[in-house]
């Protein structure tokens, strides 16, 4: 992308999408998660969690900035212009939900929260998204993201329970 597409990118968004309530929304998702997180952590896992956040963030980053590259969606109100991806849900909406079902109701099978996970994310939060018109689907389906969700949430809880970390 030459510099003249970025200055156009900046300026449709700037004129399009700053401050819209759409935005502001995204602005909002991108906050208020973490401080929820940083009020309602388990203190002694915050480390770990933390861990698993960066996990998650690193691989839905890559994922959404590969389906949005190939045009399988595309995100309308972006929170920062120059990322491919919806950062709210990226950085912000799925590693903290999922830290928090890694930390809370520990006796309940990694399966059924993976499953649980993957179907809120699937049916209720990708529709939303789609219906206030901050996500397109263009060649994709909700269904679809149900077993890369499955995959996403049951990798973390592997890595969740590592422990041999080795110091330098």
């Amino acid at each position: 992308m030459g510099i003249e597409a970025v200055h156009q990118k900046i300026n449709i968004w700037t004129e399009q999408t700053l401050f819209t309530w759409q935005w502001w929304l995204g602005v909002a998702l991108s906050i208020v998660p973490w401080v929820i997180w940083f009020i309602f952590r388990k203190k002694q896992s915050t480390d770990r969690s933390l861990y698993i956040g960066f996990y998650v963030i690193t691989i839905a980053v890559m994922l959404d900035i590969s389906g949005a590259q190939i045009g399988l969606w595309h995100y309308r109100y972006e929170v920062i212009p120059f990322l491919p991806s919806y950062f709210p849900w990226d950085f912000c909406l799925m590693p903290v939900s999922i830290m928090f079902l890694i930390e809370h109701k520990r006796h309940i099978h990694p399966l059924i929260k993976a499953f649980f996970f993957a179907i809120v994310s699937s049916y209720a939060a990708e529709p939303f998204f789609d219906w206030i018109d901050v996500y397109s689907l263009d060649h994709w389906k909700y269904s679809y993201s149900v077993p890369i969700q499955v995959l996403i949430y049951l990798s973390c809880h592997y890595v969740s329970k590592r422990n041999k970390f080795h110091l330098y």
